[in-house]
């Protein structure tokens, strides 16, 4: 926030100088022996009261001194101490409350210097003097108000933010627990799978007898099911999720012997956690279906930095074939998830000239 008053805040300021001021030329029009000046004197300081938020302390120097001359010239009635009024409760607000006593005097003072020896000027100025004592009362009222409406909405954003910090834990100590729990009894079923499918395998080829090809499915299937759980394992014990970039995971992938390249366009720009991590589970996702299913294919990704979206295309020239689309499983029904919680789309579908597409569009509105 700026701080200064916005268009709504100026209009009201106006509208209230607009009041008070029609009021105060009012009783200056059913006064006796009024002039130009009583008339100039009263409209500045009335419209002086349309800056009494952004400068209340000149607000109260100016209406102080129009009052005062404009007292000391036609000798009017209490009214005339409204423009004053209203200044001395601002400036009471704005934590002014000495400056606000000071221009009390100094205008009561004005009005005793009319007649001092007079009952009814003495009588008035005690009169206004209690209604000036009930405007920096009121002016203060106002401002401990404020304040603790201000303490109040801290404590609430406070106890939200703790809500959610309470939340953030529990979910890490469930990733935790469903980690262990994981690890104790996935990890060793699968390490003795693939134990026994390589111990078979291993004793085949010494007596030099044919290996079914059921038992290297088992074994290619166990070692793979280990790489993937240890990897579920270490994201679900980490806070932060994947540590790594679209760039790391291609790289990965022709190491892994696949062929792929990454290209980027438009202005690169750093991204929320949230929508990085999108990002990077769409294009690991999409690796790993073209690695399982796409056969010796070359595979294609392409980030798109446009003006308010970040599009992720990755596609291959693989065997799927449009006349028979896939059943989306796991992977496809997860990313698909991620890209719309962020409000984003995602189409994932065998290409007519032949391979698979992932596009995913990806608003950019919680860009870093």
């Amino acid at each position: 926030m700026s701080g200064q008053p916005d268009v709504r805040t100026r209009l009201a300021d106006a509208a209230l100088a607009l009041v008070v001021g029609a009021l105060a030329v009012t009783t200056v029009a059913f006064a006796q022996d009024t002039t130009a000046v009583d008339y100039a004197l009263v409209a500045l300081g009335s419209a002086a009261l349309a800056f009494h938020r952004s400068s209340p302390l000149a607000v109260l120097a100016v209406t102080t001194a129009c009052g005062a001359g404009y007292v000391l010239h036609a000798h009017p009635g209490p009214l005339s101490a409204l423009t004053v009024f209203v200044a001395v409760a601002t400036a009471a607000g704005a934590g002014h409350r000495t400056w606000g006593a000071v221009a009390s005097a100094v205008f009561l003072g004005a009005g005793l210097a009319t007649d001092a020896s007079s009952h009814a000027v003495v009588e008035r100025t005690l009169l206004l003097a209690g209604w000036f004592l009930t405007a920096v009362v009121a002016g203060q009222a106002d401002r401990n108000w404020q304040a603790y409406l201000r303490q109040t909405e801290q404590r609430a954003l406070e106890a939200e933010r703790t809500k959610e910090e309470a939340a953030l834990r529990r979910a890490g100590e469930e990733r935790l627990r469903i980690a262990r729990e994981l690890h104790d009894s996935l990890t060793h079923s699968i390490s003795i799978v693939k134990l026994q499918a390589g111990v078979a395998v291993h004793l085949a080829r010494k007596r030099g007898e044919e290996i079914p090809p059921a038992l290297l499915a088992i074994q290619d299937a166990s070692g793979e099911a280990m790489r993937e759980l240890r990897s579920t394992l270490e994201i679900l014990r980490s806070d932060d999720g994947p540590t790594g970039t679209p760039a790391l995971l291609v790289e990965r992938a022709c190491t892994a012997g696949l062929t792929a390249e990454l290209t980027v366009t438009g202005e690169e720009r750093p991204l929320t956690a949230t929508l990085d991590r999108a990002v990077y589970r769409i294009v690991q996702e999409s690796l790993t279906n073209a690695a399982r299913h796409a056969g010796a294919a070359k595979v294609s990704v392409r980030l798109a930095y446009g003006a308010d979206d970040l599009t992720v295309r990755v596609e291959d020239d693989g065997t799927a074939d449009p006349a028979c689309p896939p059943t989306p499983g796991v992977g496809l029904t997860g990313m698909r998830e991620r890209v719309t919680a962020l409000g984003g789309t995602l189409d994932a579908a065998p290409r007519p000239e032949g391979g698979f597409a992932v596009l995913a569009r990806l608003p950019l509105g919680e860009a870093g």
